[in-house]
């Protein structure tokens, strides 16, 4: 039988690599449910194009334009937070893949473990903020969460048939983004178009300048924390500018296993949605020869203080990784309005870890209370820059 997709954020850039590798594979997968918050254009393309059972456009302001443009088709046309809570509860989804980008993405997948739903998770967020509660859920309702991150398929990809050995430690590779080997004096003055320019990978505005600042780093280290049981101490950084190592595992013994590939984000989004199979590509396929050197280096916490401001919040737990992850979304936007400097996104994250109320065990009501209050301080500090 073919799986059943509802993808979130059909219209970013892992959704819209998630259905070609839908269409590719039309033996095996079937599209289900689409959503998007603003682009209703590529949305409603995306619609007549795969004929889903139903979409849902977040902003309600489009759902007219929307339901206009699709009423000749048979796809049931929905609007709202309160639709996208539902859609994934839907009888005839059977997995999930979360591509929304932030906090935004806390709340369905939530809906979605609470209804019984695979999860191929490629919003890392939703782990940073509530890492606790989505992994008891999942382990309660028995429900699998699949990783979509390159470094985090990586690491899942090594662990196959090796789950009941104990890791050692985890090392996540970073490309080093456009800024690699820049110091704070260059750095105080890049701009946006600067920071969009990722050397090797083609990705959304928002996770583009997380992986200039090294944060993007920060939230998959706290990702792996909970995806795969781990102290802080057993997840290490190492930056590997050609991307072609994409993790490594060492096990107790002293022997690593690493997962290595072109960047090319399709390969693991096909894995985490055809588990356990690994069905037949057409992807390019990497040679060794075509990069006869893989070099790899230490990461300049000094200058580039998100990393490290990640892993104080890992440690600390409870619900500092909220404030850290609310804040930086608060930062980001800011640096792509041209309200902030590049430097000046780390000094509102490190204010607002100190100034928001830190609760050691958080509920569901607390982190969200907490997503809200670091918001506010966030832009009070965007405010002063």
């Amino acid at each position: 039988m073919r799986k059943r997709i509802a993808i979130l954020g059909s219209t970013g850039s892992i959704g819209t690599q998630a259905l070609e590798v839908i269409a590719a594979n039309p033996d095996s997968f079937e599209l289900e449910v689409i959503t998007a918050h603003n682009n209703a254009d590529l949305l409603i393309a995306q619609a007549l194009a795969f004929k889903p059972n139903a979409l849902v456009i977040a902003n309600e302001a489009h759902y007219e334009k929307v339901r206009e443009a699709l009423k000749q088709e048979d796809v049931k046309v929905y609007a709202g937070a309160n639709a996208l809570n539902s859609v994934v509860e839907m009888g005839t989804v059977d997995m999930v893949l979360t591509a929304m980008v932030g906090y935004a993405g806390l709340q369905p997948t939530i809906r979605a473990i609470q209804a019984g739903k695979e999860i191929a998770l490629a919003n890392k967020e939703t782990l940073v903020v509530a890492g606790q509660l989505i992994t008891d859920l999942a382990r309660q309702k028995g429900v699998n969460i699949y990783p979509v991150d390159s470094e985090h398929s990586a690491i899942f990809q090594c662990l196959a048939g090796e789950f009941h050995n104990p890791i050692e430690k985890i090392i996540l590779t970073a490309s080093g983004g456009p800024f690699r080997g820049k110091d704070a004096t260059y750095l105080k003055t890049v701009t946006k178009a600067q920071a969009l320019k990722h050397p090797n990978w083609d990705m959304g505005a928002k996770i583009t300048i997380d992986s200039a600042s090294l944060m993007n780093k920060g939230l998959e280290v706290i990702e792996a924390k909970w995806l795969f049981g781990l102290r802080h101490d057993q997840i290490e950084v190492v930056v590997h500018p050609q991307s072609i190592v994409h993790s490594l595992v060492q096990f107790q013994d002293g022997s690593i296993k690493a997962q290595l590939g072109l960047p090319d984000m399709k390969l693991p989004i096909l894995y985490a949605l055809a588990y356990p199979q690994r069905l037949k590509s057409d992807f390019p396929r990497f040679n060794f020869l075509n990069y006869p050197q893989l070099t790899f280096e230490q990461p300049d916490l000094g200058s580039f203080r998100n990393l490290q401001l990640a892993y104080k919040a890992m440690e600390q737990g409870g619900n500092m990784p909220c404030i850290l992850n609310a804040a930086n979304e608060v930062a980001v936007n800011a640096f792509l309005h041209d309200e902030v400097g590049f430097l000046e996104m780390s000094d509102i994250i490190e204010s607002c870890m100190a100034k928001v109320a830190y609760i050691a065990n958080p509920s569901l009501e607390d982190y969200v209370l907490t997503d809200q209050e670091a918001r506010a301080r966030s832009l009070e500090q965007v405010g002063k820059a």
